[in-house]
Formats: C-alpha cells, structure tokens, sequence
C-alpha cells in the first residue's frame, strides 16, 4: 500500500486548495489597504462646482425700471471631505433690463477689491476706497477712474419658474483682463 504523510498535498487537488487559501489572504490582507486608499484619494478625485449656476433669487424681487439690486450669493462647499450649506462667497447686484432679461454684475471693484454701492440718486457704483465709478451698465463712469477695467459682468439664467440662477465667479483686481481667480 502507498501511505502518505498528513501533511503532504494530495497531487491536483492540493494544489487548488493551497491556491484557493493563498488567493484568500492575500484578499483578507489588501482590502483594508485599498479601502484606506481610495477612502484618502477621494477629495482628489471630485469634481468642483465652481463653475456651476447658483440660486440667487426670483424674477419678482427685481424691480421693474432696471434699478440694480444687490443680492448675497450663497452656496454648498466640499472641502476635503467636509460639506459647508449656505456659505456666502460673495455678492452680485442683479437689475432687469428688457422685462424678463437680467443683468448681473460683481460687486467687488477691479481695481483693489473693495465691494462698490450703488448710489440711485447719482444713478451709478461708486467704490468707497479709490473713487472709481461705473454706470449702471458696469463701464467705467470717468476716464480718471484707477480701475483698470468695468465692473465684472457674470452670465445669468432665468429659469421658466421665475428664478434667477448667476454664474458667480471672482478674478483678479488691479488687471485689464478678467482673469477668474482659482
């Protein structure tokens, strides 16, 4: 009679039960690696929404004889992996133009970043810190102004339910060309 150690594998069979146990824990032993990892690499791999349109108000809350208005501008934020509802990151001032058509413009001044206010009786912005001034339009009001460019037009959406949806986004002051900040 052939006799065979206990410990010894029995030809092809063995050898699948050894590579069936090896594949096992090498699986048992990488997953909470690999967990680990994409759990760490995940804020890389998001997309932001920067770019995206953000609520700011409804077609209703603008008046009707093209009279600017500013309005906060709040939104959701992921930092790493943190989300913050209802953070303000900035303001726009939104006026109608044609009945349903709006017009949105920065409130921060190009030329060194102060917020501008709007004065109705002088029908234009003014910015508190360097005098520059803009029509209501956003051009620069007086040639002497130091602001190197206009007020910053952003793109706006009227929604069919009446609201008014802004592609805000800030860019650098002190600069001739609107270069959006990062």
């Amino acid at each position: 009679m052939h006799s065979q150690s206990p410990g010894a594998p029995t030809g092809r069979r063995g050898f699948f039960k050894q590579s069936l146990a090896l594949l096992c824990g090498a699986l048992a032993i990488l997953t909470p690696p690999l967990a680990a990892l994409v759990v760490l690499t995940d804020p890389l791999r998001r997309k932001t929404s920067a770019a995206d349109f953000i609520r700011v108000t409804t077609l209703d809350a603008l008046p009707a004889d093209s009279v600017p208005r500013k309005f906060p501008v709040f939104t959701s934020k992921t930092d790493a992996w943190d989300k913050f509802s209802n953070v303000a990151v900035g303001a726009v001032y939104l006026r109608r133009t044609d009945g349903n058509k709006v017009e949105a413009l920065n409130v921060v001044c190009p030329h060194a970043g102060c917020f501008v206010d709007y004065s109705g009786e002088k029908g234009k912005f003014l910015c508190p810190c360097h005098s520059s001034s803009f029509k209501v339009d956003g051009a620069i009001d007086d040639a002497r102004s130091p602001s190197p460019r206009g007020l910053d037009s952003l793109a706006v959406e009227v929604r069919d339910d009446g609201s008014v949806w802004v592609k805000f986004q800030n860019f650098e002051a002190g600069k001739a060309d609107k270069v959006p900040v990062a």
